[in-house]
């Protein structure tokens, strides 16, 4: 019987015990999402037995700490916890045609659709990386053999201003080509003419075969400098920009098919139309040797990248920017017109604005009696800095 009482009595404390519990799981204050108010007192006894411990924990109930960074992470700038913009920071990030140099000297930041407007402009205060990869596929039409040629271009652009009216902007170029030539067949062939110059090819035909190797190295470096005034704006929105100066070619290449072996010199001009919509323009280069190597070919080259962008989103456009090559030092047909399609889109990696974009083209009208590009496939990376950020740029 005394055994009986105790099971029973056990059982009691059982029971209330669970009857107790289910009322404390019954409190919707320890639902994730609400705040419960009657948890601190709830750890009184544990808080007495391991002070030390629970000092260093955070409490457990309360889950505002740990929804606060969530929204802090969702909301918009300025919002929710977010940075606070000022009124004129605002009124800057609404305007998509504020200038970037106004916005930073307010300490305010611009949008990545504003820094992907001030990259469209060729000629607008920005410093930009150019990294660019070519595959082209070159033909032979003289044999029919194809081959594939690489090229890796690089370009540091970056605006001087000179007074409130005109800047310089600036462009180093440098290549670093891969040719499907051998240089080593090519210098066998070199100086067996009077004057150790290159034999013409009999018959058209060359007596070594071209595509039989690779050469691989770095290229000749140019300068193109254009001189440009603030952008006219247009009635209707949009705005055209110009830019007028020279270029300047050093015969830097490590090898001699991978270069022109001359030193060269020219005029350069540029012009461009920045609609809400579309971006069209050209930059025209004309190159003409005035020194360098004695066996090497004359320079005369005029090459004039055409561009057409339309953009699908205030970051993202679709277009390609071509280059036409005319080479009038070569007999017969003279130039390479090619037309492209590709997609481009600026994203932010950071705090530094990163363009990225993919052509293909295919040059519908190629010369017939010489080596030629029949078609080629481009990529390219641009990461850019507003020119506001150096003062040695302003």
């Amino acid at each position: 019987m005394v055994k009986a009482r105790v099971n029973f009595a056990s059982a009691l404390i059982a029971l209330l015990s669970l009857l107790y519990l289910g009322q404390a799981l019954a409190d919707d204050s320890i639902i994730p999402g609400r705040v419960a108010q009657e948890a601190p007192e709830s750890l009184q006894l544990a808080s007495s037995l391991y002070p030390a411990s629970l000092e260093a924990l955070p409490d457990p109930f309360d889950t505002r700490a740990d929804k606060l960074p969530w929204l802090i992470g969702q909301a918009p700038e300025g919002e929710g916890g977010g940075e606070e913009l000022s009124p004129e920071c605002a009124a800057y990030q609404a305007d998509p045609d504020a200038n970037i140099g106004e916005i930073i000297k307010a300490g305010c930041k611009p949008t990545l659709a504003q820094m992907s407007a001030l990259m469209d402009n060729p000629l607008g205060n920005v410093a930009m990386l150019f990294t660019q990869f070519d595959i082209f596929v070159m033909k032979d039409d003289r044999t029919g053999r194809e081959d594939t040629q690489y090229n890796y271009m690089g370009i540091a652009q970056f605006p001087k201003k000179l007074n409130d009216t005109w800047s310089l902007i600036n462009r180093v170029i440098w290549n670093v080509p891969s040719l499907p030539l051998s240089q080593s067949k090519i210098n066998d062939f070199v100086g067996t003419g009077p004057g150790g110059e290159f034999l013409e090819p009999e018959d058209g035909v060359l007596p070594i075969d071209i595509f039989s190797g690779r050469t691989t190295g770095f290229g000749d470096m140019y300068y193109v400098g254009l001189f440009t005034p603030q952008p006219k704006k247009l009635d209707g929105g949009g705005a055209f920009a110009w830019g007028v100066g020279f270029d300047v070619g050093a015969d830097t290449a490590s090898r001699d098919i991978l270069g022109t072996g001359k030193l060269t010199a020219g005029p350069s001009l540029l012009g461009v139309y920045l609609g809400p919509t579309w971006k069209v323009g050209a930059l025209v280069t004309h190159y003409k040797d005035f020194e360098g190597k004695s066996y090497a070919n004359d320079v005369n080259l005029t090459n004039l990248q055409y561009f057409v962008f339309r953009s699908i989103s205030p970051t993202t456009a679709i277009g390609a920017a071509p280059n036409i090559i005319c080479n009038w030092e070569a007999s017969g047909d003279n130039c390479t017109v090619p037309i492209g399609i590709g997609v481009s889109t600026t994203v932010q990696m950071g705090k530094v604005p990163v363009r990225f974009g993919a052509e293909f083209m295919y040059s519908v009208i190629q010369p017939d009696d010489q080596l030629s590009t029949k078609w080629n496939f481009r990529f390219y990376v641009i990461p850019s800095a507003p020119s506001a950020l150096f003062d040695w740029m302003n």
